[in-house]
């Protein structure tokens, strides 16, 4: 990435291509650039599009469960990559769900 800094010398343009404006060179990883990107509206954007993603995935999740409860689907039709997915998910859920941190005696003083 190529980008142009400020009389502060902090980044304020980015460009793939190196332009006029955008002279020196940062790598796409640099933490710097990573953190110009994550401040401004892309960054945001970028935050709302992956928790929209985290959300969307739980949907999927409900939908393919619903479809081989009705036997739509079996669980062998799905490509066995997805299968392991799908697995894999259910184990973590049921994990995370039976996971008590607090006890109900405790529950008052917040003892964990």
């Amino acid at each position: 990435m190529y980008i142009k800094r400020d009389s502060d010398e902090r980044i304020e343009l980015v460009s793939r291509e190196e332009t006029p404006e955008c002279p020196e060179f940062l790598a796409a990883d640099s933490p710097e650039l990573l953190a110009f990107l994550m401040e401004g509206d892309v960054g945001k954007s970028a935050a709302r599009f992956q928790a929209s993603d985290l959300a969307f995935v739980r949907v999927l999740e409900d939908v393919i469960e619903l479809l081989m409860d009705k036997g739509v689907i079996s669980f062998t039709d799905l490509p066995e990559p997805a299968q392991e997915k799908v697995m894999e998910r259910q184990t973590l859920r049921r994990r995370l769900n039976g996971l008590q941190l607090v006890s109900g005696s405790d529950d008052e003083s917040g003892v964990i």
